[in-house]
């Protein structure tokens, strides 16, 4: 960052906080920070199946916070899956001796901190996160490019942190590795019957091991056993493969072990265009040809022509069937700005992010206001 841009941000940071400190402390209806008197608050829950994505806050250290409230739930429930002899059993009752796990009573100190103005004030954040936002280029705007990156590289670190906590548990020997056989599938895998989605797919079987293992010594590394639970995000051919094998081993209604038109149509085409169409940035349009936009794109996956489609030939689009972090972090940023640029000019000034504070802390916003209309509250992103 040069020189004049640091004088810039830090002259309107002063002059912001200046504001702020000046301005009167009577809460009133159009108070941003006040609106509505609501509260922020921590995210009471996550949910360990694959496939429910929740986005990082946007904030960093509410992320922090969130971090360690969700590792306290989580070494409950894997205690409670480990040990269920101990496990309470729905009606308050423990067994003898065992210590309650944390309830919620212990993350008030939390939502006090965030909510206490002096400690967490949403103005002072934002002042002090949009230059680290607006760095390509440095301009005085963030971008939408500018805020994916962002929600990227905290998508990523939440990632990376679960996965790192998922394998302090299943490396049994403790030699940094985890192989097929220490690996123990969660609790929701065990109990699936044979036509649930952990047994229908191949998830948490050896062939999705072997094909995480990218380089086939039988043991998964932190980057491979990372991709092992999120292969959507993999850059692992064999990984990528894996997973166009089972969508056909999923969409193959008659078992012939290839993707009839019939077969496309009913799933994995609504899946492709829902996805062109959020994006809005396709370079294959599905529109055009008098025969309609599902056999054009299924003529464009038919390499060979033989009228059905083989593993390889999905592979085009399995990244649309099974979207990357970075496609949730590029909605997340398109629907900040479209809530927070009131110029419309598709990007956003520090002035327009102070001017709408709770957009970007929208995540951890306190149910109870939810049913406002007049303010447009959303909550997409809880």
């Amino acid at each position: 960052m040069g020189k004049a841009s640091v004088i810039i941000y830090v002259t309107v940071a002063v002059l912001l906080l200046f504001l702020i400190s000046h301005s009167p402390k009577k809460k009133t209806g159009h108070d941003q920070y006040h609106l509505h008197h609501r509260r922020l608050k921590l995210r009471s829950s996550f949910n360990f199946k694959p496939n429910n994505h929740k986005p990082a806050p946007f904030d960093p250290l509410v992320a922090d916070i969130e971090r360690r409230r969700e590792d306290k739930e989580w070494e409950r429930k894997y205690f409670d899956d480990a040990h269920p002899e101990f496990a309470s059993h729905g009606h308050g009752d423990s067994a003898p001796g065992h210590e309650s796990q944390p309830e919620w009573e212990d993350f008030m100190d939390a939502e006090d901190y965030l909510n206490d103005e002096d400690k967490f004030n949403v103005t002072g954040r934002l002042i002090l996160l949009f230059p680290k936002i607006d760095v390509d280029p440095v301009d005085g705007f963030v971008t939408e490019s500018e805020l994916t990156d962002w929600n990227m590289r905290s998508s990523e670190k939440e990632v990376i942190h679960r996965t790192q906590r998922e394998m302090d548990v299943h490396d049994k020997n403790k030699d940094g590795f985890v192989s097929f056989y220490e690996y123990e599938p969660p609790s929701w895998v065990r109990n699936a019957d044979n036509n649930t989605f952990g047994n229908d797919m191949g998830w948490w079987k050896e062939e999705h091991f072997n094909a995480s293992d990218a380089d086939g010594d039988g043991l998964l590394n932190v980057t491979e056993f990372n991709d092992f639970l999120h292969p959507a995000d993999t850059k692992n051919p064999k990984l990528l493969m894996w997973l166009c094998k089972e969508e056909v081993r999923e969409r193959d209604s008659d078992k012939d072990g290839k993707i009839s038109f019939q077969e496309f149509f009913h799933g994995i085409f609504d899946t492709v265009s829902n996805y062109e169409e959020e994006n809005q940035n396709s370079s294959h349009p599905l529109h055009g040809l008098p025969e309609g936009p599902a056999k054009q794109l299924f003529g464009q996956l038919d390499k060979n022509g033989d009228g059905f489609l083989s593993d390889d030939e999905l592979l085009p689009v399995i990244t649309k069937i099974h979207p990357t972090e970075r496609y949730y972090a590029k909605q997340q940023a398109d629907y900040i700005i479209s809530q927070a640029d009131s110029d419309k000019d598709g990007r956003l000034t520090l002035a327009e992010m102070i001017e709408h504070p709770y957009v970007f802390y929208s995540a951890i916003f306190n149910e109870e206001d939810d049913d406002d209309d007049d303010y447009g509250f959303h909550d997409e992103f809880r």
